[in-house]
């Protein structure tokens, strides 16, 4: 049986031999296609072609990749109506905003 790539807590990541759950949650969210995914499904679930083509320029082995992942991370879950977001994916995005907020602030600070 082959291990599981999926950064999770308590798991050796990119950046942490330790497998601190911040390690692992900023290697899972820094993959590519991640945040996109996140973004996407943050309002209503969706099948694995609308989300697709939400994502524009996502390959199917990407985005069937992207999903494992987020599924096994607890993070997303297949419903019957599609992809979702699970009670612990929609506090993630929660989360971050906080860092949305600091973004825009960023962003306004640069130009």
């Amino acid at each position: 049986m082959t291990r599981s790539n999926t950064p999770l807590p308590g798991r050796r990541t990119r950046a942490s031999r330790t497998g601190r759950p911040i390690m692992a949650a900023l290697d899972l969210l820094g993959r590519r296609w991640t945040l996109r995914v996140l973004w996407e499904l943050r309002d209503v679930p969706l099948a694995f072609r609308a989300l697709q083509e939400r994502c524009g320029g996502l390959s199917p082995s990407v985005l069937n990749a992207r999903l494992a992942e987020l599924r096994e991370a607890g993070i997303v879950e297949l419903q019957p109506d599609g992809y979702g977001l699970t009670a612990l994916g929609r506090s993630l995005l929660t989360a971050l905003q906080p860092l949305a907020a600091w973004s825009e602030k960023w962003a306004r600070a640069v130009r």
